[in-house]
């Protein structure tokens, strides 16, 4: 009795341990989780940095350029008397300090550019998150249904094991024949085998949801029914709310923006940028000082491939952003209409698999008194378990539906909020 006592305290023991370590998600706190710790999120924020790097080197001025020339005389016959060759009076030397100027506009519009690029760079980050954090959900779901699917395995395999064992005193006392007999033990490892596939399915799924996640300790699925679906706006609001707030909307928008200021930029670096500066030249020991000016003439090239090039850029992201636009209204009404068709599914199938399993309780009464035969109880355990699994796809689908709906309508970022 002591003995059982401490082992049943153990057990104890080890499943608290086990419900510590192991973190439940459901499917919020499994996006929320992603968006603080998946890998691929935080490397893309680096590129976000590396824009704004380029802002720091757009405010830079041009260095100070100093230039130095030194010519000595080569022979000694030409030395000033009684000189040598280090002597000053043999040498000319040419010092010269000179820095290139940018016109106003040219450094402002560097600058602008360079902001922009930033803000393509954190609306391109937050369009990286809105796919990432859909993949993730996706793979919650399909953790969830390959759970649904090795739980109803395991039952299935469960309930024919439990008539193996009663049909193994069935056939000692003559009741079934030795072929029923063999038949139930077959579907009964048929059942087995199956579960045993579903559940390295599930871990396996489990494995590659964890990785998204970005954690290390065990996790598990919250057994809820997949995601609590919230009320919607209509069609009209969604797709209004996506067209002006959709990230990869406002990557296009904020692209647009930084091809105009490029226009500006490249009209600017059309003007010439002069060298000024300060010469001081001693020759043969007497000092000279003077100016320094260099300047392009503008006469052939006046940046005009860059200007065109920048021009037709701006267009080409305008024509992407109406196109954009134009598409959200077709991805929109079809997630729409695929969420309503797949909830409407999965309503049906609920009524199917209740009656389903209604039927294989009646039928298994019957079988187990002698009332039918072992070919309709394995009819309908087969029509119980295809109900099962259709039911489960089909709530699957729906809820999958709902997170594309929440992904082409750019909400699903405030989930995991």
């Amino acid at each position: 009795m002591k003995l059982k006592l401490l082992l049943i305290f153990a057990l104890v023991v080890m499943a608290k341990d086990v419900a510590v370590s192991q973190t439940v998600y459901d499917i919020k706190t499994a996006l929320q989780t992603a968006k603080a710790n998946n890998r691929e999120l935080k490397s893309e924020q680096l590129t976000v940095q590396v824009a704004q790097a380029d802002v720091v080197t757009a405010k830079l001025r041009p260095n100070l350029t100093l230039n130095n020339q030194t010519l000595q005389l080569a022979e000694s016959a030409h030395y000033a008397p009684g000189t040598q060759w280090s002597n000053a009076q043999n040498r000319q030397v040419w010092w010269q300090l000179t820095k290139q100027f940018q016109l106003p506009s040219q450094r402002k519009n560097k600058i602008d550019v360079a902001n922009k690029s930033v803000a393509v760079s954190e609306a391109t980050y937050k369009d990286f998150e809105r796919n990432l954090l859909t993949d993730v959900a996706m793979k919650w779901l399909d953790v969830w249904l390959a759970q649904k699917k090795w739980q109803t395995a395991l039952m299935a395999k469960n309930n024919w094991d439990t008539l193996v064992t009663i049909n193994k005193n069935r056939l000692k006392n003559q009741v079934i024949t030795t072929t029923d007999y063999n038949r139930t033990e077959l579907v009964a490892n048929q059942y087995n085998l199956l579960s045993q596939t579903s559940k390295q399915d599930y871990l396996n799924k489990l494995n590659t949801l964890k990785f998204a996640l970005g954690v290390s300790n065990d996790i598990a699925i919250a057994s809820d029914d997949a995601v609590e679906l919230s009320a919607l706006q209509n069609q009209d609001q969604m797709l209004q709310n996506a067209i002006e707030n959709r990230s990869d909307i406002n990557v296009l928008k904020n692209n647009v923006e930084m091809m105009k200021s490029n226009i500006s930029l490249q009209k600017s670096m059309a003007y010439p940028q002069p060298e000024l500066g300060a010469i001081y030249n001693p020759q043969n020991s007497v000092p000279y000082v003077g100016i320094y000016a260099t300047i392009d003439l503008p006469f052939f090239d006046r940046n005009q491939g860059e200007i065109k090039k920048s021009q037709v850029t701006k267009d080409k992201a305008e024509q992407e952003l109406a196109t954009s636009q134009e598409r959200i209204k077709t991805e929109i009404g079809n997630a729409y209409a695929s969420y309503k068709q797949f909830e409407q599914n999965a309503g049906n199938l609920k009524k199917m698999k209740e009656q389903s399993y209604q039927i294989l309780s009646n039928v298994k009464y019957a079988y187990m008194r002698g009332g039918t035969t072992l070919i309709d109880f394995l009819e309908a355990q087969r029509t119980w378990y295809d109900s099962q699994e259709n039911y489960y796809e089909a709530v699957y689908q729906h809820k999958e539906s709902y997170i594309q709906l929440l992904y082409t309508t750019g909400l699903i970022n405030q989930i995991a909020q």
